[in-house]
C-alpha cells in the first residue's frame, strides 16, 4: 500500500526572466515500511521536492502543478490548520543542520516536551516523561543531563540524534531525512547511520531518504530516484539502478563515486 504519491509535481518560483522550474514534473511513490531515496547534486531539488511535500516552500514559490497523496489525501488542497496538525505528526522531517532546527534558548526536554504537548492530549509531566524516554531510544549518553541542556552545549552528532527524537516522539507514519549527515564528521555519520537503520528495522517506519551520497543511499534505500534540474531522470530499486543505470546523468553521477574511491 502506498502511503506517499507524488504525481508530476511542479514546484516554481517567480522571477523577472519568467518562470524558475526548480521542481519540474517530480513523480514517485513510497510503499508502507519502505525508504525511497531522492540523490542528485546540490541545487537538483531534492530538498525543495521535500519542503513541498509538507507545503513549507520558501518565499516567492508557488505549485504550477501535481498532487501529492498522503494516505490518498491531497496535500496541495489541503486547508493549512490540516497541515499543521500533521507535520510533525503524522509527517516529521529531520533537516541536514541540526543546529538550525532546535532553538537555542530552550532545553533539549522542553523542546521535545512541546513537540509532543502540541499534537498529544497528556499532561505535562506525562510529556517530559516521554520526551525523556525518546532521548534513550537515540541513544543519547546521560539522557537526564542532556534533558536540561541547551542545545549550544552539544555536539552536532547529540544534537542530530535529538532532532531524530523529536522527529518520532509523535509516532509519524511518514519522516522525511534531508541530509541528515551531511553536517557531521565521517564516525558520527556512521554512528547515525547505524541508528536510522535501527530505527526502520524496529519501527517499521516509512521514509524518505535525500541525500548525494550514492553509498548511504545503497545502504539506507529500497528504491531510489535520481534527480537532475528539476526532475527524476531515473528511478528504480536502488540495486538495480546502481548495478545497471540507464540513464547518461546516473552513469557519470556513479563513475564520479569511483573515481573518488
Amino acid at each position: 500500500m502506498k502511503i506517499l504519491q507524488v504525481d508530476d509535481l511542479k514546484t516554481y518560483f517567480r522571477s523577472r526572466q519568467g518562470p524558475v522550474r526548480a521542481v519540474d514534473g517530480v513523480s514517485f511513490e513510497i510503499e508502507n515500511n519502505k525508504v525511497f531515496g531522492l540523490v542528485g547534486e546540490s541545487g537538483s531539488g531534492k530538498t525543495l521536492t521535500a519542503l513541498s511535500i509538507v507545503r513549507l516552500i520558501p518565499e516567492g514559490g508557488y505549485f504550477a502543478g501535481g498532487r501529492i497523496l498522503f494516505n490518498e489525501k491531497d496535500l496541495l488542497t489541503a486547508e493549512d490548520k490540516d497541515l499543521r496538525k500533521l507535520r510533525g505528526s503524522k509527517i516529521s522531517i529531520v533537516f541536514q543542520d541540526p543546529s538550525s532546527s532546535l532553538n537555542p534558548v530552550f532545553t533539549v526536554g522542553y523542546q521535545i516536551a512541546e513537540a509532543i504537548l502540541a499534537h498529544q492530549d497528556i499532561s505535562h509531566p506525562a510529556a517530559a516523561e516521554l520526551a525523556l524516554e525518546f532521548l534513550r531510544r537515540v541513544h543519547i549518553a546521560d539522557p537526564k543531563r542532556i534533558f536540561h541542556d541547551y542545545p549550544h552545549q552539544l555536539s552536532g552528532g547529540t544534537k542530530q540524534r535529538i532532532s531524530i527524537a523529536m522527529a518520532l516522539v509523535n509516532s509519524p507514519e511518514l519522516v522525511i531525512l534531508d541530509e541528515p549527515t551531511t553536517a557531521l564528521d565521517v564516525t558520527i555519520q556512521a554512528q547515525i547511520l547505524d541508528l536510522l537503520t535501527e530505527i526502520i528495522e524496529k519501527e517499521k517506519l516509512s521514509m524518505l531518504f535525500i541525500s548525494h551520497d550514492f553509498g548511504i543511499v545503497a545502504r539506507m534505500c529500497d528504491e531510489v530516484g535520481v534527480m537532475y534540474k528539476g526532475k527524476i531522470v531515473e528511478r528504480g530499486p536502488t540495486r538495480q539502478v546502481l548495478n545497471s543505470p540507464k540513464e547518461p546523468y546516473t552513469i557519470s553521477l556513479l563513475e564520479s563515486v569511483k573515481a573518488l574511491a
